[in-house]
């Protein structure tokens, strides 16, 4: 147990420590004070996004697992089935193209008489533009349609108070392993007030008080190969 609690506190550490990007969203609650100050002035714009979503149940190395399950019945319609993800966002339909995020939440079987399923997730962009900002989730959907609409309720970032739709349409599916590849074209209305840190935000130092400043200089590759040496 012990060994299993230095293990995720030092992959906790290495990503609480990750390198900062170009793409520097001013978090501090004086900026976001600021932001909302300017609110009434800005005006909106839309955004558009495109990327796939990858769904890998079964394999070695899932980007979702079930966390529950119904135990009194098994429904075809997976109804009470609950899979916590962290799937990756791709430029292309290939599994190996160029990552741009992640998609971390949970999605579960909703309906006892249709296969659909409640998604509950956040869009967690670390490249390109957006890098650094998160969209947010909530809808329905019902998978066995072509293309499907899910709202977007919010985010952050350049995101901030993000209102839209992402439409989603499965370009593969596999029927015994449910793993799948998702197209998403996604349109959000957000403010055109700037969101990045000013020239002194950027000289932040990205170290958690809690650590040190030797810690904080140890490079994250060599963090994670300490705890997966401990595995």
């Amino acid at each position: 147990m012990v060994k299993l609690s230095i293990i995720f506190m030092v992959f906790c550490l290495a990503n609480t420590i990750a390198t900062p990007t170009a793409q520097i969203v001013d978090k501090r609650p004086e900026s976001v004070k600021a932001w909302f100050k300017n609110l009434p002035n800005a005006k909106e714009k839309l955004a558009t996004l495109h990327f796939y979503f990858h769904d890998t149940v079964a394999s070695e190395n899932p980007s979702a697992v079930t966390v529950a399950e119904a135990n009194a019945t098994k429904y075809p319609t997976n109804f009470g089935l609950i899979r916590m993800m962290d799937n990756p966002l791709t430029v292309g339909p290939e599994i190996d193209s160029k990552i741009i995020g992640r998609a971390r939440g949970v999605y579960g079987g909703a309906s006892i008489e249709d296969i659909d399923l409640l998604m509950t997730l956040n869009y967690v962009f670390t490249e390109g533009e957006y890098n650094g900002s998160t969209l947010s989730v909530l809808a329905h959907n019902p998978i066995l349609d072509e293309y499907r609409e899910m709202a977007i309720v919010g985010g952050t970032g350049v995101f901030r108070l993000a209102r839209g739709i992402a439409t989603a349409r499965t370009t593969w599916f596999n029927m015994t392993s449910q793993d799948a590849v998702v197209e998403y074209h996604v349109m959000v209305l957000i403010s055109s007030i700037s969101y990045r840190a000013d020239s002194s935000a950027k000289q932040l130092k990205h170290c958690p008080i809690y650590l040190n400043e030797a810690f904080c200089s140890t490079p994250k590759s060599s963090l994670l190969s300490f705890a997966k040496s401990l595995m």
